[in-house]
């Protein structure tokens, strides 16, 4: 009995090792074959948008691109950090610079994808011109977005700021018509609008959107220039992975002539293709 317990056990320790074995050296080819990509849960537009680009990586690079969603801005870096994917693409140049900075990773851009440039709307007036000494101007009071959202009140003549990069109210050098410009969380600038003691809002089109706010509608729109190129968005990778080759031809294959034409198709100038935007 004893003899027969050694056997079966030794056969019971072998077809453990045997399906190690397998599960271990079948499944690498196809792992190596992934690149999975943090994004943030878009519309349906966007799920379409990278639809064709998973379908261009498989095609022609037989790349399995599988999107990570994520709701939290804060998500996407912190597990590309942690490994659990691999690139991510939802954030701007200025914004990178600050989450380095603040967390101490290096998180560089493998390409440049679009930009959704940021807008002024108002529900009082048609024109910055218009706005009347006193007014309130509801912007968003991360940092990123408050420092954006200023130098595009400074573009429209409103106001003008001291040369920094990570504007804040403090920094307005200038304010002919003494507007006061009030922080708020990015999600509250669009019921902001709605709100009469504010004359106008900096609203991100995602937030417009959500609100069901017609961007056309805004009374100011960021310029795509040279002012503006670190509010550009882009593909990031850990700076070890920078020049890793299956991370550059997913790249490649979302800089495609058919990923402008569905940009501009599903977002008709909310969202404008930069990769061909010559810095």
């Amino acid at each position: 009995m004893r003899a027969k317990g050694i056997i079966v056990s030794a056969l019971i320790v072998a077809g453990i090792g045997v399906s190690a074995y397998f599960s271990f050296f079948n499944h690498p080819k196809e792992s190596q074959n992934t690149v999975k990509i943090g994004i943030m849960a878009g519309d349906q537009a966007e799920d379409k948008i990278w639809q064709e680009v998973a379908q261009t990586a498989k095609n022609k690079y037989d790349i399995d691109l599988k999107t990570v969603k994520f709701t939290d801005y804060s998500q996407p870096n912190k597990a590309l950090t942690n490994g659990d994917i691999d690139i991510n693409a939802y954030q701007s140049y200025n914004f990178l610079e600050n989450w380095n900075e603040s967390n101490k990773t290096d998180i560089v851009s493998i390409g440049d994808t679009w930009t959704t440039p940021l807008r002024l709307y108002s529900s009082k007036y048609k024109s910055p011109d218009q706005f009347q000494d006193g007014d309130q101007i509801a912007i968003a009071n991360d940092t990123a977005n408050e420092d954006r959202a200023l130098h595009l009140l400074e573009a429209a003549g409103l106001i003008q700021l001291k040369q920094t990069k990570k504007a804040t109210p403090q920094d307005i050098t200038a304010n002919p018509k003494n507007l006061k410009i009030v922080p708020v969380d990015a999600s509250q600038t669009a019921s902001s609008l709605r709100d009469p003691k504010f004359g106008g809002a900096v609203i991100n089109t995602n937030f417009a959107k959500s609100a069901k706010i017609d961007y056309n509608s805004a009374i100011y729109v960021e310029g795509l220039n040279d002012q503006t190129t670190r509010f550009f968005n882009f593909i990031a990778a850990n700076g070890k992975d920078k020049h890793n080759k299956k991370y550059q031809e997913v790249v490649k294959s979302l800089q495609t002539e058919k990923t402008k034409q569905l940009v501009d198709q599903e977002y008709k100038g909310a969202e404008i293709t930069v990769w061909d935007y010559k810095k």
